[in-house]
């Protein structure tokens, strides 16, 4: 019982001093959760890179807010809490660059002819049907069908947003499997 109580007044002091902004408190925190939270960043990242930026932001979020939190709570699941709340954050945005790098690039075009139009029906099939499941079932709803992204996720069971990232990979992998026999 007396290290029960011992921890939670260690655990007060430090977020007490973090609170103050003492260095050597948030130092501590940070080396003391840095494994375990880098794994879960890893776990929603692309690269470690990546997982460093949504590790460090994560860790400005949890010192920016540190009076928030509640001691006797579990701190390891409060900041677990506000790296997993980062790293979706992180990937939303990703999510959103990538749409609109999509939707810049209908409006480029160039005079020489395209690898689409240099490919056969059948070529271009085969590389439809080497999507996922999930990507090709979006593709052929929304290219094809002419489904809106509304209609795909109640049909598939899914999210709007996630139809509409599930076009956006499908016509990236679509370009780089056309690009690539193009290349042949």
């Amino acid at each position: 019982m007396d290290i029960a109580l011992q921890l939670k007044k260690e655990e007060k002091n430090l977020i007490t001093a973090c609170i103050q902004k003492e260095r050597w408190a948030q130092r501590k925190l940070y080396e003391t959760h840095y494994g375990k939270m880098m794994g879960v960043c890893l776990r929603y990242a692309n690269n470690k890179e990546d997982a460093q930026d949504i590790l460090h932001e994560g860790f400005i979020k949890i010192f920016r807010n540190i009076e928030k939190y509640k001691v006797g709570t579990s701190l390891s699941a409060w900041i677990r809490r506000i790296m997993v709340n980062t790293s979706i954050d992180f990937y939303r945005k990703s999510i959103r660059r990538r749409t609109e790098d999509i939707e810049q690039a209908y409006g480029v075009s160039g005079n020489d002819a395209d690898a689409l139009s240099q490919l056969t029906e059948q070529e271009i099939l085969e590389s439809v049907q080497s999507l996922s499941p999930a990507y090709r079932a979006v593709f052929n709803l929304y290219v094809i069908e002419g489904f809106s992204h509304k209609e795909i996720a109640n049909q598939l069971d899914i999210t709007e947003s996630t139809s509409r990232s599930n076009l956006v990979k499908a016509r990236m992998k679509l370009k780089e499997i056309m690009l690539a026999r193009h290349m042949r």
